[in-house]
């Protein structure tokens, strides 16, 4: 897979790719991430990626020139031809669905805005899908890139120790996962569940089931709702 990400501030991407599983990945060549700065496709000597927004108002807005210039490079240099995602707080909201679908693509093009955001024109002509990480405002769109790009790498094969790992988060089927122990058998008087301690596998796992459904019913009441409307449009298909 590859990731291209379009950004003023590249060397934000230094840690990301170079450490933990997404480190890991691209070493092993399960991912390529190529990070590109719309500085470099400016015409002025100044480098200017900004202006002020017509009508008045706070703040900078990226421009069309150096945003269009750069995607049309990237996207247009022999590779698969990327599904093009703009990160922004108006955007469709990420979910666990959503990721592993990305994570199916060959290729994705990721643009990351800063300063008041994008110029119009590039939302409506450039953009293949628009993604919010959740309803709140960052400086920029690097972080929720890099919150996007964890997420789906970790789904490539190879790219975790154990891939069933994966399959037993939260939000994977639906639910919260349940809860984990591991070494002391009793930690200042908190003893782990018995059951985990038995070796009976299908205890164990109707007692995980029974946790991430009762975890979830607490938590994310509305996660199971989600989960029963899926359900009945299923059976109503």
């Amino acid at each position: 897979m590859r990731i291209d990400v379009l950004t003023l501030f590249p060397e934000m991407f230094t840690p990301l790719v170079s450490t933990s599983i997404v480190g890991r990945a691209v070493q092993r060549g399960l991912v390529d991430i190529v990070r590109t700065n719309y500085r470099d496709y400016t015409s002025d000597s100044h480098r200017s990626v900004d202006d002020k927004p017509f009508g008045g108002g706070g703040g900078m807005v990226l421009m069309c020139e150096p945003v269009f210039a750069a995607v049309e490079a990237v996207a247009g240099d022999g590779g698969p031809e990327p599904l093009k995602i703009l990160l922004t707080p108006q955007g469709q909201r990420l979910d666990q669905s959503m990721v592993a679908e990305l994570a199916g693509e060959p290729r994705l093009l990721l643009l990351c805005g800063h300063y008041e955001g994008f110029d119009e024109r590039i939302r409506t002509e450039l953009a293949d899908r628009q993604i919010s990480i959740g309803d709140y405002v960052l400086s920029g769109g690097e972080p929720a890139a890099m919150v996007l790009i964890d997420a789906i790498v970790r789904l490539l094969p190879g790219a975790l120790g154990d891939q069933n790992a994966a399959r037993n988060d939260s939000f994977a089927d639906g639910l919260l996962e349940y809860p984990h122990y591991t070494r002391p058998r009793e930690f200042r008087g908190l003893a782990v569940p018995e059951v985990l301690l038995s070796g009976h596998h299908r205890e164990i796992e109707t007692w995980r089931r029974s946790q991430a459904l009762s975890r979830t019913q607490a938590r994310r009441p509305d996660l199971l709702e989600q989960k029963r409307d899926r359900m009945s449009r299923t059976i109503t298909e």
